[in-house]
C-alpha cells in the first residue's frame, strides 16, 4: 500500500469521529485546512502540512473528549512523527509548530484569543497557554515560523459546517509529488 493510500484509509477509518468540540469531523476538518491553504495560494508543502496536521488524531486512538479529562494528546508531536518518516521539514515542522503557533498567537494579538472556539481555548490551557515574552521570541525565530502561524490561521478557520471543499483524492498527486521529493533527497543523501 502507497502511503497516499495509507492517509486515505486512515482517514477513511478514523476520519468520521468528531473533531472535539466543533460542527465537523476530523476529514471535514482536514479538508477545510488544505482547501483554504489551497485558495491562498500556498505551496504544496504548506497544502499538504494542512491536510494533514491533526493526523496524529487519527493515529493516537483516544476519543477527542480526553480534553475534558485534562489530558494533552501532544497530537502535533505524534503527527509530525509518523509524517517524518515520509515527508521532509517543510510539511512535517509546520505541523509540529501548529499548537505552538496558537500559544504564539494568543500571545502576541490580543484579538486571537477572542475568536477561538470554546473547545479551542479549552485546548489551549492544556497545551501551557499564550506563551512568555522569552517564548515568542524564540518562536518567531524558527526556520518555519511563518508556515506555522499561517497553517494555525486555516486550523482556525477549518470547522465550518456543510462547507464544499475538494475530496481527499483531490491531494492525491500533491502527496505523491512530495513523497517522490522526498525519497530523491533520501537518496542524494545517501550517495554522499
Amino acid at each position: 500500500m502507497s502511503i497516499a493510500d495509507e492517509i486515505f484509509t486512515l482517514f477513511e477509518n478514523q476520519g468520521d469521529s468528531a473533531y472535539y468540540g466543533e460542527p465537523v469531523s476530523q476529514t471535514e476538518h482536514a479538508l477545510q485546512a488544505a482547501f483554504l491553504a489551497e485558495t491562498d495560494g500556498a505551496t504544496d508543502s504548506l497544502v499538504l502540512a494542512a491536510l494533514l496536521h491533526d493526523v496524529g488524531h487519527l493515529l493516537h486512538g483516544l476519543g477527542e473528549h480526553i480534553a475534558e479529562e485534562g489530558v494533552d494528546t501532544h497530537h502535533e508531536e505524534l503527527s509530525q512523527t509518523w509524517l517524518s518518516q515520509h515527508f521532509g521539514p517543510d510539511i512535517t515542522e509546520p505541523v509540529r509548530l501548529h499548537v505552538a503557533a496558537k500559544r504564539y498567537l494568543c500571545a502576541v494579538d490580543p484579538d486571537y484569543l477572542n475568536q477561538l472556539s470554546p473547545a479551542s481555548v479549552q485546548s489551549l490551557h492544556l497545551q501551557g497557554g499564550p506563551f512568555s515574552s522569552k517564548e515568542v521570541e524564540e518562536f518567531a525565530s524558527l526556520a518555519h515560523f511563518h508556515g506555522a502561524v499561517q497553517l494555525r490561521r486555516w486550523d482556525d478557520q477549518a470547522k465550518a459546517s456543510g462547507l464544499e471543499v475538494p475530496p481527499l483524492e483531490h491531494y492525491r498527486a500533491r502527496l505523491e509529488a512530495a513523497l517522490g521529493a522526498q525519497r530523491t533527497s533520501i537518496d542524494l543523501v545517501r550517495k554522499n
